[in-house]
């Protein structure tokens, strides 16, 4: 009779993609933080992490995630950069040329643009930082795959999970396990052409050999088990993904192409007149992707094409011909594949608060708007932090009905776009401007332009809650869903008075990601983009605007500040447990207007704003100015951020870097009840 064991855990999560690497990243990074430690496991059916193809866009957000922490310049190096997106369309001759260049990532929008790297060097980043900031504690467990979900009504840990270890052999993947160089390319496996996945026969094979299985007894579970996840299959017909297949079916191949083709080394949106679209990816290596429309593949009555038909010689001929009259031909494929354009999602992201989904487990959609692996790490970079803070009793449970009402308006936003591009990019190029039936070019540009901001990930701007002090209606503004509408009345607050503390920092926006800019160390006078202070640690934020520090009257309104934060009332003090530094759970960072050569940071900064520490001394790396470099500029922070150079504000960040509230330096009570509502004092 096989063994089974019983454990416990903080957190259990259920795939080790991006999305799931990420959410272990997260928790990861807690460790630091005070309160309970955290346990946490990570486990995959599979016995390896990606090796060939899949994803490999990655947008500015997703790199600022990196940065904050701190893979992003392992991945920047390595990474092929997109700097500029060329069209090509067919002339009245049915010849296709050149017609536009544009930027690839739209200029001035970050300090970071798209790039195009392996998945799994990602995943390997992702474990490689997760091993340093867990001390090796969590790694992920292969070769195991979950048998059985259930939530109880009570205890500790409510969610019951069982677990099948499997042998070697049953968790490699279909191409190891097909053993030939030729089978190792085939991404077929993981494509929605693929109806179903193949747990039940592997929990069967288990089985059939009294195989070892596990209970796991968790607080969280996060599933991130993708587009077929068992998670949310376990969870019943009520999580089902909700959507339509089109007719489109698109083929990728990963090859090191011998072309004429001018433009190989850009990334290129190709019409041709009757032949179909084609997008050229460069990657790393001398490699291109290269996104193919099939035309000759088309879906049967049950809405499914035949992948048994589908080929990379079959892929290749199209892309052939939809790029003459120029040639093209290629000695080495990495990897290929086949997919059918369609866009579902799932209509709850949790159940219970207790279980979660991210990534694709949620929604999926095409790839060529390079949003699958980028919007599924951000899933989780938005759960991560909230589940993490919970289970160490650092933030109220409340908090993690906001996953759902930002994330899943986010997909819902993804796929909107998505249909549109999708059609566009798939449809056949207008003739003339009489031609009903065909795309306009104009068209499709007008929506590359706009989706690039889109696809960015830079343009999130999440409703009302009790994380996010806004005006608007919370269901209108999150995800439309009941749990959007019981955020309703957390924090009241009418239009008018919001644009007011919106105006504070009008290039601050509430419910958006803090966008960064150069200031200096007050101290040491070394530039910083701000936003790499803000590291993904678990903290909160209070960032002061201190304005002008040399007018007598804004330094009383500062010290004023200062001395209410000091107070032992104060949220910060309640926030800060026994024998923890004042900064452990809310850390206060400073920007000031006032010339950098005239301020000094021990004689004009009160102490709290710089705390002191028997062992270490001052902090010196709290108080930054807004001044010219020697070296790097002058990023012009207060004007960027729309901020007044003499009175400042104050602006509350979140741990994943959204601004959640913006007020005056008088405004401290009403800072207070918004830390209240998010801290277990």
């Amino acid at each position: 009779m096989a063994d089974t064991t019983e454990s416990n855990v903080d957190v259990l999560i259920i795939g080790a993609g991006p999305a799931g690497l990420m959410a272990a990243t997260w928790l990861s990074h807690l460790t630091s933080l005070p309160g309970t430690a955290l346990k946490v496991r990570i486990i995959d059916k599979r016995s390896t992490k990606i090796f060939s193809g899949q994803a490999d866009g990655l947008q500015c957000r997703s790199l600022e995630i990196f940065d904050s922490l701190g893979f992003a310049d392992r991945v920047w190096k390595e990474a092929y950069h997109m700097i500029e997106i060329c069209m090509w369309n067919p002339g009245s001759d049915g010849v296709i040329r050149r017609s536009d260049r544009i930027p690839d990532t739209i200029v001035g929008l970050s300090r970071f643009q798209q790039i195009v790297l392996h998945q799994g060097r990602i995943e390997r980043f992702f474990l490689d930082n997760i091993k340093k900031y867990s001390s090796g504690q969590i790694s992920v467990e292969r070769g195991v795959l979950p048998e059985e979900l259930a939530i109880q009504d009570e205890g500790e840990f409510p969610v019951r999970v069982k677990l099948r270890y499997l042998t070697e052999e049953e968790a490699a993947t279909p191409q190891v396990r097909a053993g030939s160089k030729d089978a190792a390319t085939d991404g077929l496996f993981r494509s929605n052409l693929l109806g179903e996945d193949d747990e039940d026969s592997l929990i069967s094979q288990s089985k059939a050999r009294q195989g070892k299985s596990e209970v796991v007894n968790a607080k969280y579970v996060i599933g991130c088990d993708g587009a077929r996840s068992w998670t949310r299959r376990a969870l019943g017909p009520e999580f089902e993904l909700r959507g339509e297949a089109t007719d489109f079916i698109w083929g990728v191949m990963d090859i090191i192409p011998i072309t004429n083709f001018p433009d190989i080394r850009m990334r290129c949106a190709i019409h041709s007149a009757e032949n179909g679209s084609l997008m050229v990816i460069p990657r790393e290596n001398k490699l291109v992707r290269l996104y193919i429309q099939l035309k000759e593949v088309t879906p049967d009555a049950s809405g499914r094409a035949d992948r048994s038909k589908i080929t990379p010689e079959l892929i290749f001929e199209a892309a052939k011909r939809i790029l003459r009259p120029y040639e093209i031909d290629y000695e080495y494929c990495d990897w290929w594949t086949a997919y059918q354009i369609g866009q579902r999602i799932a209509p709850s992201f949790s159940a219970k608060n207790r279980i979660f989904l991210a990534g694709d487990a949620v929604h999926t959609h095409s790839p060529k708007a390079g949003q699958g692996m980028n919007v599924s790490i951000q899933d989780s970079f938005n759960l991560g932090w909230k589940v993490g803070l919970v289970a160490k009793g650092i933030c109220k449970p409340s908090i993690l009905s906001t996953y759902q009402s930002e994330r899943r308006r986010v997909a819902q936003d993804l796929i909107e776009f998505d249909q549109k591009f999708a059609k566009l990019f798939s449809g056949r190029p207008a003739k003339d401007v009489m031609d009903a039936e065909g795309v306009s070019m104009e068209e499709f540009k007008d929506a590359f332009l706009k989706g690039n901001l889109f696809a960015s990930g830079l343009s999130v701007d999440y409703g009302p809650s009790n994380l996010v002090v806004k005006a608007g209606d919370p269901a209108e503004l999150g995800d439309r869903s009941e749990t959007s509408r019981l955020l309703e009345g957390i924090h009241p607050i009418g239009e008018e008075e919001f644009a007011a503390k919106q105006a504070l920092a009008s290039g601050l926006q509430v419910g958006m990601r803090f966008n960064s800019f150069k200031v200096l160390n007050q101290a040491c006078a070394r530039p910083w983009h701000f936003q790499e202070r803000l590291r993904a640690d678990g903290r909160f934020r209070v960032v002061l605007f201190a304005g002008n520090m040399l007018s007598a009257t804004q330094k009383e309104r500062v010290d004023n500040f200062c001395e209410n934060l000091g107070a032992t009332e104060s949220f910060l003090r309640r926030a800060t447990p026994p024998g923890q530094k004042i900064d452990s759970v809310v850390e206060v960072l400073t920007i000031h207007s006032s010339p950098r050569t005239e301020t000094e940071l021990l004689r004009d900064f009160p102490e709290i704003l710089h705390p002191f520490d028997k062992k270490t001394g001052w902090d010196y790396d709290k108080v930054f100015v807004d001044d010219v470099s020697y070296h790097e500029g002058y990023g012009d922070a207060y004007r960027n951020h729309g901020v007044d150079k003499e009175r400042g504000c104050v602006v509350a960040v979140r741990p994943d870097q959204y601004v959640g509230w913006i007020g005056e330096l008088e405004d401290f009570e009403a800072l207070g009840r918004y830390f209240e509502g998010i801290l277990v004092f």
